[in-house]
């Protein structure tokens, strides 16, 4: 992997067992086996630059991931994000989540911390707009498609925060068997 790509993975795991505060350049570098100097020299923007990028990332791997599973239907995109998170739960031992969360709620406001949300507002649009596409065009009326997209990203991602809290993966299997429920009603019976 090169340097910058191996920093940038670096910088999107870190986010998502640490959070954005407790992520540091000179951290980075160490877990990324790279000089100081190249992470400057990558990202003359420092921190903003590499969390931005890293959201961006971990963001499009899991577009790729999705956009690749909602081919064969809405339900199997859904298994496939619910999926995705579930992996990453249970592989760290409730120590990871997720990159993109974990750069839109960190404290106190700065620039830091508005260039990362910015970029996590960019990733969960992305996400949401994957769903509601395939939700049309498997049926799921226009007014309800893009509510029920964002159910599903923010069920998700919340029961990846209380799965990381309570040690369990219960709550991410609880709000699944809920939105399969959901899709349930709104897809049409060829799904």
């Amino acid at each position: 992997m090169k340097t910058r790509t191996r920093l940038v993975d670096t910088a999107a795991d870190m986010l998502c067992r640490k959070g954005l505060n407790a992520t540091s350049i000179r951290e980075l570098a160490k877990e990324a086996k790279a000089p100081l100097g190249s992470t400057y020299h990558y990202f003359p923007g420092g921190k903003p630059q590499v969390v931005a990028e890293a959201v961006e990332y971990a963001g499009e791997k899991v577009s790729d991931q999705l956009e690749s599973a909602l081919i064969a239907g809405p339900r199997k995109g859904i298994e496939q994000f619910i999926g995705r998170w579930r992996d990453i739960i249970i592989r760290s031992e409730f120590r990871a989540g997720c990159t993109v969360l974990a750069a839109s709620i960190e404290e106190p406001l700065s620039k830091e911390t508005e260039i990362a949300a910015d970029a996590a507002k960019k990733v969960y649009k992305q996400w949401r707009d994957l769903l509601e596409n395939s939700f049309l065009e498997n049926g799921v009326p226009e007014n309800n498609a893009r509510e029920l997209a964002t159910t599903v990203v923010a069920a998700t991602e919340g029961a990846v925060v209380m799965c990381r809290a309570s040690r369990s993966i219960t709550p991410l299997d609880e709000v699944a068997g809920m939105l399969y429920s959901l899709l349930d009603v709104y897809l049409l019976p060829a799904q």
